[in-house]
């Protein structure tokens, strides 16, 4: 006797696979890059929180870097422009938030 078919249609039969794969893959990328929490709910997740911090640290760096490369790239009357003094502000901002997270990883 065949079994019965668990969806009506193909289109049905393929989301499905799709919604399957995308949790699997982001299970797989969420395991790559942060260890899991403790399995007893009382204890802190700093293991996993400490490594949180280290990959925001490392993406803002490389923000930082690539808004200097954009920076020294452009030309001096660009640099002292009313848009080269805003990025020159946004600028500072993350370099100021690149400083709050090394305070932060120091601490942990």
């Amino acid at each position: 006797m065949p079994q019965p078919k668990r969806y009506p249609t193909n289109a049905k039969k393929q989301a499905a696979y799709r919604r399957r794969r995308k949790t699997e893959t982001q299970a797989q990328f969420d395991a790559q890059y942060l260890p899991p929490l403790p399995t007893v709910d009382g204890m802190p997740g700093t293991v996993r929180w400490r490594r949180a911090i280290q990959l925001a640290q490392q993406l803002i760096s490389t923000v930082q870097q690539e808004m200097d490369d954009y920076y020294d790239s452009r030309s001096e009357q660009w640099q002292e422009s009313e848009r080269g003094e805003e990025f020159q502000e946004r600028k500072q901002a993350v370099e100021n938030a690149l400083q709050e997270l090394d305070d932060l990883a120091i601490s942990y």
